[in-house]
């Protein structure tokens, strides 16, 4: 297992409250062994004018997978905060959820890389994320 900190849904989804996060309506949904599930749904706060997925949602809801993750791989005494992040965006979705999971590329001590792949209800690729994040010392 890659968590240093204990994992509890309910306290993670808490501790979004009042964030860009909950706003969008991003929920953790589930966290296995090597890797944390997100969703996001697909309505009026995720979608650009034309009535599609904005590809800015899609990147929060990327570095809200990846950034949560990161920071459950690292002590007590250690937070990460993002240093990059790309995307590409792959399928266009109007309705439903999109669910992204984050899975480590690299954890080092000071830099971690997350890739974070995003797929709609159908389980269609939608957003492939790379995110880079730097490990500080509080």
């Amino acid at each position: 297992m890659i968590w240093k900190k204990s994992v509890d849904l309910q306290l993670i989804n808490k501790m979004n409250a009042n964030t860009a996060v909950a706003q969008l309506g991003i929920e953790v949904t589930a966290v296995t062994d090597t890797s944390l599930v997100a969703r996001m749904p697909v309505d009026h706060r995720t979608r650009q004018p034309f009535g599609l997925l904005h590809g800015g949602a899609s990147v929060l809801l990327a570095e809200t997978a990846g950034s949560i993750a990161g920071n459950l791989c690292v002590d007590e005494h250690s937070y990460c905060v993002g240093l990059d992040i790309n995307a590409n965006h792959l399928a266009a979705v109007k309705a439903g959820w999109v669910t992204a999971t984050a899975v480590p590329v690299k954890l080092g001590s000071r830099v971690q890389v997350w890739q974070i792949d995003s797929v709609d209800d159908s389980g269609r690729a939608v957003c492939a994320a790379r995110l880079t994040l730097l490990v500080q010392r509080q």
